[in-house]
C-alpha cells in the first residue's frame, strides 16, 4: 500500500509540472521538427500524424494547440494593430487628408457654413482654440503635405528665403530749414484745412499721406481728414474707426498740426471749396493757387486729392510722406490687435504666404478682362462691361485678349497656382488669401485649394465672434489684411492697385520683407505652351522672377512713382550713409 502511495504521489507531482515541460518540448523540439526538419518520406508523414492523432486526448496535446491557436491570433492582431489606437497620428493617407481639405474649404471658405457647436479644436499661441466647423483640424494631427519629401523643392526653404537688403535701413534726416520752420507752422493758429477721402481703405491711405504734405506746404493746421461713405461697400467708418488717432497726431506733432476740429473762431466760416487739382500738381502751384485764400479765407475745402499731389517732391517732403505712410498711420487699437492675433495663428505653424486676390466682380469689369471660369461667367463681365461701359479703366480700344497679351489683367487660380509652383511654393505652403469673396464663389478657387490646401481667410482663422463688430465695414476689414499680410514671410498680388503698391513700399521699409511682382506681360506666353515640359518651365518662371522677389529698388529709376511704394533712396539709407531712424 505504501508502494502504491507513493505512485500516486509522483503521478500527482508530474501531472502539475507538465505546462513548462510541454513548453520547453515544443520550444526544443516540436516547433523545430515542424518548421525546420528536413523533409520525411509520406509514409514517415503519415505514421508521424497518425502518432499525433493517437495523442489528441492528452494535455500534451491540448495546450500545444491552444498555444498555436493565441500564436496565430497574436499575428493576426499585430496586421491590424493600428485599427486599435484611438490617436493615431496619421489617420489617413495624405491624398485622403487632401480631399478631406478640399471638401472642408469647399463646405466652410466661401461662407457656407458659419462656427458652430462642433468646431474643431487649433493649437493657437500654445493654446488649443475654435477654429472653423470642418471635416479635419486645422492642426491636422502633425501631418504635412509632402512629409515624406527632402531637399529644398519639398520643404521649400528656397521659396521661404528673403532678398538681400544691401544694408538698407529707415531713415529720415531732415533738413536744418525743414526743422526751423517747423516751429512757425505747428503754432499757426489762422489757416485750416479741410479734406475729403474716398474710395477703399488703402486709397483712403494715399490721400490722408498727400493731406499731410498740403497741410505742411501751405503752412496750414490739418483737420482730421473726412472719409466720405463709399458708395459701393456702403461703409460709413471714420478716421478713428480705422486709425489710431492720438497716435497720429502725436507722430506729426513736429511736422503739422493736427486738430479734431475747427476751432470756434473758424467753425462759422464757409470754407472755400477746391474741385479742380490738377493731377500730379507740384509743391509751387499749390502755393500759388491755394496760400492767398487759404490765407484771406481761414479754411480750405479740398476733394478727390487721389493722385493730386505730384509724386516727385523736395526730399523733405518725400520723407514727411515716408513718416506719416510708415509711422503715423498705425490702425486703431481694436483692428491692430485682431489683425496681429491671425497673423500669429497663421506663424503658429511656421512661413506663410500672404496672395492678395483681385478676383471681384467690379475688378473683372475695370480692367476689361475675363475670369475665365466659363462661358456662363465671362458673359455675366461681357454684358455688365457693356451695360456700364464708364467702368472700364484706361485703354478702352483693347480687346480683352490684348489686354491679357500686355499683362493688364489680374491672374486667375490657375496663372497663381502654377506661379507659385514654378517659385518654389511647396504643397505644405500655408497661405492667407486676401480681398473680397471672387466672383464665381468656391469654383474661382478651386485649383489653388487643390495644390494648396493649407488656405485660409480671415473668417476661417477667427474665433467664434471675433469679427462681428467689424461686420459690414469693409473698410476695417481691408486693414485687418493688411496687418496680417504686412506680418506674413512672403506678400504676391494677383495684380496691381492700392494695396499692391502700398504693400510693397511697407515691406521694403520693413527690412525688404519678400514681395513677389508677378511678370504678367513676359511670362504668359510661356503659360500658353501647352507643350513646354514642367520642369523647362519652372526654370524659365523663376529666372524672369529673379529681380522681382522684393530686393532694393531705387526710385531714382523710376521717376514719377510713388516714394512709399520705392522708399529708397528718399527714405531708406545703406550702411556706408550717415543716418538716423525713426
Amino acid at each position: 500500500m505504501a508502494k502504491s502511495k507513493n505512485n500516486s504521489t509522483t503521478k500527482k507531482l508530474s501531472y502539475i509540472s507538465v505546462p513548462s515541460q510541454i513548453i520547453n518540448s515544443l520550444s526544443s523540439s516540436s516547433l523545430q521538427s515542424l518548421l525546420v526538419s528536413p523533409k520525411k518520406s509520406s509514409r514517415s508523414k503519415s505514421s508521424s500524424c497518425l502518432s499525433w492523432l493517437s495523442n489528441y486526448r492528452t494535455p500534451k496535446f491540448w495546450v500545444f494547440f491552444l498555444f498555436l491557436f493565441g500564436m496565430i491570433g497574436i499575428l493576426k492582431l499585430g496586421f491590424n494593430l493600428d485599427r486599435l489606437v484611438p490617436y493615431s497620428p496619421y489617420p489617413c493617407s495624405t491624398t485622403q487628408l487632401h480631399d478631406l481639405v478640399s471638401n472642408w474649404y469647399l463646405k466652410s471658405h466661401m461662407g457656407f457654413t458659419s462656427h458652430g457647436e462642433n468646431s474643431h479644436q487649433v493649437e493657437v499661441l500654445g493654446e488649443s482654440q475654435p477654429l472653423i466647423s470642418s471635416g479635419v483640424l486645422q492642426s491636422e494631427v502633425g501631418v504635412e503635405p509632402d512629409s515624406g519629401k527632402v531637399g529644398e523643392e519639398a520643404d521649400g526653404s528656397e521659396f521661404w528665403k528673403q532678398p538681400d537688403g544691401l544694408g538698407y535701413r529707415p531713415c529720415l534726416d531732415l533738413t536744418t530749414e525743414y526743422k526751423r520752420a517747423s516751429e512757425g507752422i505747428v503754432k499757426d493758429r489762422t489757416k485750416y484745412l479741410i479734406v475729403v477721402v474716398s474710395g477703399g481703405m488703402n486709397q483712403q491711405r494715399n490721400q490722408i499721406v498727400d493731406a499731410v504734405v498740403i497741410a505742411r506746404i501751405l503752412g496750414a493746421a490739418l483737420v482730421v481728414p473726412i472719409f466720405q461713405v463709399n458708395v459701393i461697400w456702403g461703409d460709413e467708418s471714420e478716421f478713428s474707426d480705422i486709425f489710431d488717432l492720438k497716435h497720429f497726431k502725436e507722430v506729426l506733432a513736429d511736422d503739422v498740426r493736427i486738430v479734431s476740429a475747427l476751432p470756434s473762431t473758424h467753425i462759422m466760416t464757409r470754407p472755400v471749396e477746391e474741385k479742380r487739382t490738377p493731377l500730379h500738381a507740384s509743391p509751387n502751384w499749390i502755393r500759388s493757387h491755394y496760400h492767398k485764400r487759404i490765407k484771406r479765407e481761414g479754411v480750405l475745402l479740398l476733394r478727390g486729392l487721389d493722385s493730386r499731389l505730384s509724386k516727385d517732391l523736395p526730399s523733405d517732403l518725400q520723407k514727411l510722406r515716408c513718416k506719416v505712410a510708415f509711422h503715423a498711420l498705425r490702425f486703431a487699437p481694436p483692428i491692430l490687435g485682431i489683425g496681429t492675433k491671425l497673423a500669429e495663428r497663421m506663424h503658429n505653424k511656421g512661413p506663410y504666404l500672404a496672395l492678395h486676390l483681385r478676383m471681384e466682380k467690379d475688378v473683372w469689369v475695370r480692367t476689361g478682362c475675363l475670369p475665365g471660369l466659363s462661358p456662363k461667367y465671362d458673359e455675366i463681365i461681357y454684358n455688365e462691361r457693356i451695360r456700364r461701359p464708364e467702368l472700364l479703366t484706361g485703354r478702352s480700344n483693347m480687346t480683352y485678349h490684348e489686354r491679357k497679351l500686355a499683362g493688364l489683367c489680374p491672374l486667375n487660380a490657375v496663372e497663381v497656382t502654377r506661379l507659385l509652383k514654378a517659385l518654389g511654393a511647396p504643397k505644405s505652403a500655408r497661405i492667407y488669401w486676401a480681398g473680397g469673396q471672387p466672383f464665381g464663389g468656391k469654383e474661382a478657387l478651386l485649383p489653388l485649394i487643390k495644390e494648396f490646401p493649407h488656405f485660409y481667410n480671415k473668417e476661417d482663422l477667427a474665433l467664434p465672434g471675433e469679427l462681428e463688430p467689424f461686420a459690414n465695414r469693409a473698410s476695417v476689414m481691408a486693414a485687418i489684411d493688411y496687418i496680417v499680410s504686412e506680418n506674413s514671410d512672403v506678400f504676391m498680388p494677383s495684380h496691381g492697385g492700392n494695396m499692391g503698391h502700398v504693400m510693397q513700399g511697407h515691406r521694403a521699409y520693413a527690412g525688404h520683407k519678400k514681395y513677389i511682382t508677378p511678370d504678367k506681360r513676359h511670362m504668359l506666353p510661356y503659360f500658353l505652351n501647352s507643350s513646354l515640359p514642367e520642369a523647362e518651365f519652372n526654370r524659365i518662371i523663376k529666372e524672369l522672377h529673379r529681380d522681382s522677389l522684393g530686393q532694393p529698388d531705387l526710385r531714382s529709376s523710376r521717376v514719377g512713382k510713388d516714394v512709399t511704394k520705392y522708399p529708397v533712396p528718399e527714405c531708406m539709407c545703406n550702411e556706408t550713409n550717415t543716418h538716423s531712424y525713426m
